[in-house]
């Protein structure tokens, strides 16, 4: 059996639990075969003054081992704010100690990372320490934010440039990556994977009789359902508006994050509030609810790599209004899956409308995500990493 060390700022614990589930469901997916030994470093950022959230997030730097993984979390010193030139090294510092020791107890066979930024160029400094052949992931965000900051960007460039091979979640990511100065013969398109025994079609009706009962949503008229980090890059704003010309339409949102209290004020200023219901942060129990439960999952983001929430409602049986971001095109292939529009309200507003007036059966919608697994990401992943370990 090989081993792999992941280096994983995107990792949830007791304190966050649902912060980079999909880094975990697919780091899991790796450690339930039988060829590959799966060990994570998850460091935790604390400023020097840890209170409020820090406190509790401290409390949350726990080792252990979690469904298959072997999980270390040390912490690492956070400048809040201002501390993103620095993070990589903060990292090394808190990390490297821990990786020689366990390497030196049992070698590894491959360093990876992630996350582009701030992981990536860590685990290019522990790899070159360790001897061993490096892999860094782009998601989306690493790609499109700490890609345009010019002192992120070199220390990246200069991390793909020591990998011995790159993953990108989308092929449209991969372009991204080459227009950043990346070799494109290094990257390999590795795409999300997914449960299905939990996301699946569960009943329209059924489900909607559930969010009026759980979570207070009436049942009357069409629904709506946007799910993502409350940030700007997501645009939840322009759901909100588009929803002001979409009349017997109801919308929920679902995450959290800095936008929640401008998001409720323009609802209150466009008289939705009845409308729009803020559902906060929900677990995997709960989201195939509601994604199942809705006519539409809405999501006009600037930028993405491909986003699990778009896999997730399709293999719920929920068409997608989308912007053309990231790997859109690579999963809306035909009217089954939905509609790709412009990040403008009018746009939006038709998109929805389109989907609305469709009426496409879930069973059909779900088809469009049935080649997204965890298995399949597994399998990619461990033959990925053979290739690495049998050029290195």
């Amino acid at each position: 059996m090989k081993r792999v060390l992941s280096i994983a700022t995107l990792y949830p614990n007791a304190h966050q639990p649902r912060f980079g589930t999909f880094v975990a469901r697919q780091m899991e997916a790796l450690a339930a075969r039988d060829d590959w030994d799966v060990h994570v470093i998850n460091p935790i950022g604390i400023p020097p003054l840890a209170v409020g959230r820090y406190a509790r997030l401290a409390q949350a730097a726990v080792s252990g081992t979690e469904h298959g993984v072997t999980v270390h979390r040390p912490r690492f010193t956070l400048i809040p704010a201002v501390g993103g030139p620095f993070n990589p090294a903060m990292i090394v510092k808190a990390v490297l100690p821990l990786a020689r020791q366990l390497h030196a107890l049992e070698p590894f066979d491959v360093v990876d990372a992630q996350f582009f930024y701030p992981d990536g160029p860590a685990a290019a400094a522990i790899a070159q320490e360790l001897g061993l052949p490096l892999s860094i992931k782009a998601r989306g965000a690493d790609i499109s934010l700490w890609g345009h900051k010019a002192y992120a960007l070199r220390k990246m460039q200069h991390a793909a440039a020591q990998a011995a091979g790159l993953l990108a979640v989308s092929a449209a990511l991969k372009q991204d990556m080459v227009g950043l100065g990346f070799a494109g013969d290094k990257i390999t398109v590795h795409y999300t994977g997914l449960d299905h025994s939990q996301f699946r079609p569960l009943g329209r009706k059924r489900s909607r009789a559930r969010l009026a009962k759980e979570l207070s949503v009436p049942l009357d008229g069409k629904l709506l359902a946007t799910v993502g980090a409350l940030i700007p890059r997501k645009g939840q704003h322009f759901v909100i508006e588009a929803l002001a010309l979409l009349p017997g339409t109801r919308l929920v949102i679902a995450g959290t994050g800095p936008d929640k209290a401008m998001l409720q004020y323009l609802a209150r200023e466009k008289d939705l509030s009845s409308r729009v219901h803020f559902l906060g942060s929900l677990d995997h129990a709960s989201l195939p609810v509601v994604l199942s439960a809705a006519d539409a999952m809405v999501l006009p983001s600037a930028s993405e790599g491909l986003a699990n929430a778009w896999v997730e409602a399709l293999a719920c049986g929920t068409p997608l209004v989308i912007t053309d971001a990231g790997g859109a095109r690579e999963l809306v292939t035909s009217p089954a899956a939905g509609q790709i529009v412009s990040r403008d309200t009018a746009a939006i507003a038709g998109g929805i409308r389109q989907v609305l007036d469709a009426g496409l059966p879930p069973d059909a919608v779900a088809q469009c995500g049935a080649r997204f697994s965890w298995e399949a990401n597994a399998e990619a992943l461990a033959d990925y990493y053979e290739k690495l370990t049998a050029a290195s």
